[in-house]
């Protein structure tokens, strides 16, 4: 099943519009093959595994928001999996092993490439990578507008309701009501500092999908619903800077063409055009160093 699931999410999101203002982003109903939907859904795990955001990543502030992190040895099985029932265990393991194999990321790398490009030109030696984690939000949970850290490229939201009653749960976007507010790091806005220009809904089987700006605001408004869980994958592509030192004289392997960035192994096909930007296919450029 895991191959028929992952071509047609890469399909899906492949042929998805971008829509581009206020910045990049798309919205898939149906993201996901309906028999794989359904049997997801029958591999929510129960809540009392989950494990508060801040104990799993150290963030502060979130006391509404309970993850799983698939992204821990992956192909391990993580060691957040290893509290749930052998079945679901498999399951999640299974589904972790090729959501965050390299595809997808690939995928969207290729799909947004003018906006990554934009954003990472003139940086060498960057490399991407991809972690996700599974999310249960509850009641009073809330997330200011902000625009995310700068080591995040690209974030996609997979919507997990039973049913369509949550829809009025998604996330918004916002722009801010003084045009000349620019993403600061780490910081979340009050909401009436903004004005709402859309909420995406939290229909079952969707994906919100969008990329890092610094103008990238979004949020969640409170979720007032009593004894609500609010399910969703987050999965995130993230940028870091490759520490590995750079030669005298450089090859493609070591040095970056001007303006583009330096893929890492794994995370461009071979038959694929190389990000650095020299018009050359990956196998003949930086791949050929791999």
């Amino acid at each position: 099943m895991s191959l028929n699931v992952e071509t047609e999410l890469i399909y899906n999101i492949a042929n998805a519009p971008i829509r581009p203002f206020p910045y990049p982003h798309i919205y898939v109903p149906d993201i996901f093959p309906s028999d794989f939907y359904s049997a997801l859904q029958q591999n929510i795990p129960d809540p009392s595994v989950m494990v508060p955001i801040e104990k799993a990543r150290g963030l502060k502030g979130y006391d509404e928001r309970f993850v799983l992190d698939l992204s821990e040895d992956h192909h391990l099985g993580g060691q957040h999996l290893t509290a749930l029932p052998e079945e679901k265990k498999k399951f999640w393991q299974e589904f972790a092993s090729w959501l965050l194999a390299g595809s997808l990321m690939n995928l969207l790398l290729t799909k947004f490439r003018p906006f990554v490009d934009q954003r990472f030109k003139g940086s060498p030696g960057v490399e991407f990578y991809n972690e996700s984690l599974l999310v249960q939000d509850i009641t009073k949970y809330a997330l200011g507008p902000h625009s995310d850290s700068q080591r995040k490229v690209i974030t996609l939201l997979f919507y997990l309701p039973q049913d369509m009653s949550q829809s009025h749960l998604g996330t918004s976007i916002y722009i801010p009501k003084d045009p000349a507010v620019r993403y600061v790091s780490g910081q979340h806005y009050r909401f009436d500092q903004f004005r709402r220009m859309a909420k995406m809904p939290f229909n079952p089987n969707s994906l919100f999908a969008f990329v890092k700006t610094d103008n990238s605001f979004h949020g969640v408004e409170p979720v007032l619903d009593p004894n609500t869980r609010r399910w969703l994958l987050l999965f995130d592509v993230y940028a870091r800077q490759n520490q590995k030192p750079q030669a005298k004289n450089p090859t493609p392997a070591t040095a970056q063409a001007a303006g583009g960035v330096s893929p890492s192994p794994g995370q461009v096909g071979r038959n694929e055009d190389c990000p650095c930007g020299s018009g050359k296919k990956y196998k003949h450029c930086h791949g050929q160093y791999v």
